[in-house]
Order: C-alpha cells, then sequence, then structure tokens
C-alpha cells in the first residue's frame, strides 16, 4: 500500500499542471485539493485490478490518477455551503475555505475535464475501444447516474428516514460507482479477461464500495475529527440518513463484515492473482479512519 501511495502521490504531482503556470491560484488550489493527504483507495483498487490482468504499471498510475482526480474534485464541491458545508477534509481547511467559494468550484471543474484529458491523451490499452470503454465507464460512475445522481439523491433525503433498499441505491451510485470503476479501469489496462472474471471483479467491487459507505457511517458516528480529518458526527447533525440510522450501529457493522465475505467470494475464480483485492476488501472494512 505505502508503494503505490507514495507512486500516486509523485505521479498526480506530475500530471497536475504546476502551480506557477497562469492562471497560478487555479493550479495552486488544484494542487492543494489533491496532493497531501487522503488514503488513495481508489488507486490502491486500480493497482490490485491491474495486477488480474497483468496491466503495466505506467499504465495504471495514469488510470488511477483520473480516479483519483474525480475523487478529488467530488470532495470539493462536497465540502462547499451549498452543500455539505465542512470547513475541514484532510486534516487541513477545505478548499473553498483555504481560497473562496468561486476558486473552490473551479477547482472542481477542472479537476473533473483533467481526469477526461489523461485518460483521452495516454495510450493505456492495447484495443482503442477498450480504452474508449474506459472513458465511458469512468463518465458514467461520475455523472447523474453514478456519484453525482447519488449525491441529489442525498441532498434530498436529509432529514428523511430511508429503508435499507433506498440507502443502498442511494451509496451504489454515490460512493460505490466510482469505486466499481476504479477496479475495472485498472482491469482494462491489461489482458482482456473471461467473461467469469470480469464478473468476479464487478461482484467484488459493488461490495466493497458499499462497504466502503458502511463503515464510512460507521467511522462518522463513532470517531472523532482528529483521527479522520474531517468534522466528526457531522451527519446526525444535518438529518443524512445514513447506515447507522437505518440499521443501528451493531446492524452496520454485521453488515459490512457481510459485504467483506461478499468481496472475498467474488474473488475466488481469480486465485491468487487477486490477493492483494482480498487485503484490501479487509482494509475497507476493519479500518479505523
Amino acid at each position: 500500500m505505502g508503494k503505490v501511495q507514495a507512486r500516486m502521490e509523485s505521479a498526480l504531482s506530475r500530471l497536475l499542471p504546476p502551480a506557477h503556470i497562469a492562471p497560478a491560484r487555479l493550479h495552486e488550489a488544484m494542487r492543494y485539493a489533491a496532493l497531501g493527504g487522503g488514503k488513495r483507495v481508489r488507486p490502491l483498487l486500480s493497482f490490485a485490478a491491474g495486477e488480474v490482468s497483468g496491466a503495466a504499471p505506467e499504465r495504471l498510475e495514469v488510470a488511477a490518477a483520473a480516479v483519483e482526480l474525480i475523487h478529488a474534485y467530488s470532495l470539493v464541491h462536497d465540502d462547499l455551503p451549498c452543500m455539505d458545508d465542512d470547513v475541514l477534509r484532510r486534516g487541513k481547511p477545505s478548499v473553498h475555505v483555504e481560497y473562496d467559494e468561486a476558486t473552490a468550484l473551479l477547482v472542481g471543474d477542472a479537476l473533473q475535464t483533467l481526469a477526461f484529458q489523461l485518460l483521452a491523451e495516454h495510450r493505456l490499452a492495447d484495443d482503442a475501444r477498450v480504452q474508449l470503454e474506459m472513458l465511458k465507464l469512468l463518465a458514467l460512475a461520475a455523472g447523474s447516474r453514478g456519484m453525482a445522481g447519488g449525491q441529489q439523491i442525498d441532498l434530498e433525503s436529509t432529514g428523511k428516514p430511508l429503508a435499507l433498499p433506498e440507502l443502498e441505491f442511494m451509496h451504489i451510485h454515490k460512493t460505490g460507482a466510482l469505486i466499481r470503476a476504479a477496479v475495472l479501469v485498472g482491469a482494462a489496462c491489461g489482458k482482456p479477461l473471461g467473461d467469469a472474471e470480469h464478473t468476479g471483479l464487478d461482484r467484488y467491487a459493488k461490495a466493497v464500495g458499499l462497504a466502503f459507505q458502511v463503515v464510512d457511517d460507521l467511522l462518522d458516528y463513532e470517531g472523532s475529527t482528529a483521527t479522520l480529518g474531517k468534522t466528526a458526527g457531522k451527519d446526525s447533525r444535518q438529518g443524512k440518513p445514513t447506515y447507522v440510522s437505518a440499521i443501528g450501529a451493531t446492524g452496520a457493522h454485521e453488515l459490512a463484515l457481510e459485504l467483506r465475505g461478499e468481496a472475498h467470494a467474488a474473488l475466488e475464480a481469480l486465485g491468487t492473482r487477486a490477493a492483494r483485492l482480498a487485503s484490501l476488501a479487509d482494509f475497507v472494512v476493519l479500518r479505523k479512519f
């Protein structure tokens, strides 16, 4: 994990526009948003999925950077006063606090478009059709049928109790879609996989995506601001529907472990090539921050 995280910090630093190039304030803020923090779970998943298909690390770091830039943009926009209104992210002031709201809005826009630029200008697959599918996959994961759509459902659901199926529908889009894209885009950088292998990866990604959100809800409920690097307890104070509010802390812990089991079962057909994906499922469910 440490090696991939360090490699991704270096790759993101190289792929982002330098801070001294005009418009300098925007580029500086983009780097502030994307560098120097975060667990890099999505790039870790891309690299682990790339091990299944024998993908070259040079391809994986670009594909993973594209996914991580989408994630970084979403955090910048999520923290804005018109969204979740949070002043802390990754242990430092949110972008709109450190800079201003208008700059934060542009930072998110610019990070998102840079993600697709990276997927378009680097050769990441041997077959151009596969690379076009990667672009489509990330666009769907980020758009109205993925992350943005999930955020809209989240905004509309504030102050309302959601049943477990409704909550899962929201988070399949808001959180799960981009995690699924991280896995499938990483795998696409290597040799073509068989239908059964692809299905296994897809099932794994969906289980891990939901598990990530379940644990996030638990950490917001049980963790501290100092540990999380963001404001703890914010979801309950804002009346956000969470897995803890829907099924209780004990139920959420049990669900996370159940999803971990589903993720492991989905990898059985992939054998030892999926060992790192299995370890990451454990990390997602057992993490404390």
